[in-house]
């Protein structure tokens, strides 16, 4: 009989649409626990510090967070509103410069607002509410169509490695990278999951873990450095991640890592697949040098999870959160609406005309 998988639901409005509840995934696993946000700075510092994270997760964290601050707007002129909104929308964008699903979801909401022809402040509100439930409604498809396209390049009984984490805690359900292994699970298939702990934040060990041991899902923990013997030993069929952005030709960001174990699975013959939902294909980004990297404090490497610092406080730190995967590398891009293969700048193309 197949197990139906649980989820905790991430984000979500409360209080009317005034205010965002989330899982504050930096205390994960060790304790579940939801946060409230009601101001603009708590909303910003959520994004920042990752206490919501994953990029389709942050673009639902967005649309819901930038209708409670419309709630919360100052009550004044349609224009102040408007004037206020933009605020809201630029602070936010700003927190994760990396993901595009950040300023997509932000870019929706506004054009909510600027769509509006008179002060109607009830109905403003109502339509942002609706706009942001529409999104993550969406998302719960996004995802379980792209857990059908990434499930059908599996196999039973086939052994995978993952890089980061890209489920459901990043998303809505099932999530991406990890939602064809769920919804496998679900259908009666096994998988031998070995699970880049992903330095430095440990989203790996952390958060992937955590959801696929929760799904009974066979599930085992390595370092990031661990991936080429891995490979070389266990029978790896193939390499599971998400995204934050695509470029245009195929170039990929995701977490810092990713491209290094690109390059290993390509000495290996191991494929790797990049799922995402079309959201996150910018085909105004020609390649990934256009793409921005975010730098976070150092502090995340020496100190974070250490009772003492790791180096000297002298030394330097250099921490990009994202690196870039080159498109020969990346053997598919799995979205919502079917599996793009080299080369990516006709099938990418081919996609966006979908629309």
């Amino acid at each position: 009989m197949n197990a139906k998988t649980e989820y905790c639901e991430n984000v979500h409005a409360i209080e009317g649409g005034a205010a965002v509840e989330i899982i504050d995934q930096t205390l994960l696993p060790n304790s579940l626990t939801y946060v409230t946000l009601r101001t603009l700075d708590e909303c910003y510092d959520a994004i920042a510090r990752l206490q919501v994270r994953g990029a389709p997760a942050i673009g639902i964290f967005a649309g819901y967070a930038f209708a409670a601050l419309a709630h919360r707007a100052p009550d004044d002129s349609f224009a102040a509103f408007k004037t206020y909104m933009s605020h809201v929308h630029d602070r936010l964008v700003s927190a994760r410069p990396t993901a595009v699903n950040l300023a997509w979801a932000l870019d929706r909401m506004m054009g909510i607002v600027d769509a509006q022809s008179k002060e109607n402040a009830i109905a403003i509100c109502c339509a942002l509410d609706e706009e942001a439930q529409m999104i993550q409604r969406e998302d719960v498809a996004m995802c379980h169509s792209i857990s059908e396209y990434g499930l059908s390049l599996l196999k039973d009984g086939m052994g995978i490695i993952t890089h980061c984490n890209a489920g459901p805690l990043a998303t809505s359900r099932y999530g991406t990278g990890l939602g064809p292994l769920l919804l496998g699970t679900e259908r009666g298939m096994h998988f031998k999951v070995f699970s880049d702990e992903t330095r430095p934040l440990l989203q790996g060990a952390r958060l992937t873990t955590y959801e696929l041991e929760k799904a009974g899902v066979d599930v085992t923990l390595i370092c990031d450095n661990m991936a080429s013997l891995v490979m070389d030993r266990m029978s790896i069929g193939a390499c599971l991640v998400g995204c934050d952005r695509v470029a245009a030709n195929g170039d990929v960001a995701n977490k810092i890592g990713t491209s290094g174990l690109a390059i290993i699975a390509a000495h290996y013959h191991v494929p790797l697949y990049v799922m995402c939902p079309s959201s996150t294909i910018d085909m105004t980004c020609a390649s990934g040098a256009d793409i921005p990297i975010e730098l976070r404090n150092g502090d995340e490497i020496k100190t974070m999870f250490y009772n003492a610092p790791t180096a000297p406080d002298a030394v330097p730190c250099y921490n990009p959160s994202f690196d870039i995967t080159d498109h020969s590398l990346v053997s598919a891009i799995v979205t919502e609406r079917g599996i793009c293969r080299p080369p990516y700048s006709e099938s990418l193309r081919g996609l966006a005309e979908k629309k």
